[in-house]
């Protein structure tokens, strides 16, 4: 199996409903995400998928929260702006677009140098508990 990241910044606030402490007031971050996208087969260059393409796709659906507050676009909306639920929001935004033969693994959402969450379609180790 072959994988590529990509990464991309936007800037964007929220604020955390119900959340008791700091986040629950409005705040911005400079948000980190990278994608992980992977297939199993390589085109006649020797590409599972041009960079640049991936890049591009992630960096369009990054475009509709640039600059925005969180609460108001949807989504989060209905569901609470946290690094999980944007991890999960872009995962399935991004493997809708993505060429036929390539995949979507993981999308990581940093909203600060040392915290991130990640979201993915399997579970590593198996179920928990």
């Amino acid at each position: 199996m072959y994988h590529l990241q990509v990464e991309e910044f936007f800037a964007a606030a929220h604020q955390l409903r119900g959340y008791r402490g700091k986040c629950e007031n409005l705040h911005g971050h400079n948000w980190r995400v990278k994608a992980e996208v992977y297939g199993e087969k390589l085109d006649q260059l020797g590409m599972l998928a041009d960079f640049g393409v991936v890049k591009d796709i992630l960096r369009q659906t990054l475009e509709r929260l640039d600059h925005r507050l969180l609460n108001e676009t949807p989504p989060f909306d209905q569901i609470n702006p946290t690094s999980e639920n944007l991890a999960r929001s872009l995962f399935e935004a991004l493997g809708a677009k993505l060429p036929e033969n390539v995949g979507i693994a993981r999308v990581t959402v940093w909203e600060s140098d040392k915290c991130a969450a990640s979201y993915s379609a399997g579970r590593p180790g198996g179920p928990i508990g």
